[in-house]
């Protein structure tokens, strides 16, 4: 038995994917939370095949530097139909990132490979227990705990619910 995923529309979306602070070590990171994808520039491949797959276009970036995400969104914010951002060491502290993010008016789905939400030593989560993100407010979504499958749970939904004029706000 085949199964596919069947999109509504054959629109092109153009999903912007941002990974911030520390994902660029994401080869050296515990492998108990992070699985054994080796690199940054591996998970950006996987995502954008996917997005190939989906018949969307999927654009990357990542830095270390929160100003240099800003500087991302606030360029790209016409460019793009929604974002999938991995806050990583911004987490709790980017504030910024979240206003700029929800000036933009596109979706935003907020992922993690772990779950952030699980006490310490929980399966998929931190060694240091729960966190509290600053964007989760005012995400659209969330899909985490799933490792580097954390991203293609969020690059599937996103693109359905932007194939779905309703979904959105948008009148059907």
């Amino acid at each position: 038995m085949s199964h596919s995923i069947k999109r509504v529309s054959d629109k092109r979306h153009r999903i912007a994917v941002i990974d911030g602070p520390n994902m660029s070590n994401l080869g050296a990171r515990s492998k108990k939370v992070y699985g054994a994808i080796a690199s940054l520039d591996d998970l950006k491949a996987f995502v954008a095949g996917f997005g190939s797959d989906l018949g969307v276009e999927v654009s990357t970036f990542s830095s270390n530097y929160e100003g240099a995400i800003l500087e991302f969104i606030h360029e790209s914010a016409e460019q793009v139909d929604g974002y999938i951002i991995n806050p990583a060491g911004l987490t709790t502290v980017g504030e910024a990132v979240r206003h700029a993010l929800e000036e933009t008016t596109k979706p935003v789905v907020e992922v993690h490979f772990s779950n952030i939400t699980a006490g310490a030593g929980g399966a998929r989560g931190l060694g240091g227990g729960a966190i509290q993100s600053t964007l989760t407010h005012t995400a659209t979504g969330m899909c985490m705990g799933l490792r580097q499958y954390s991203y293609i749970g969020a690059l599937t939904a996103l693109v359905l619910s932007l194939d779905d004029a309703s979904f959105l706000g948008a009148q059907p």
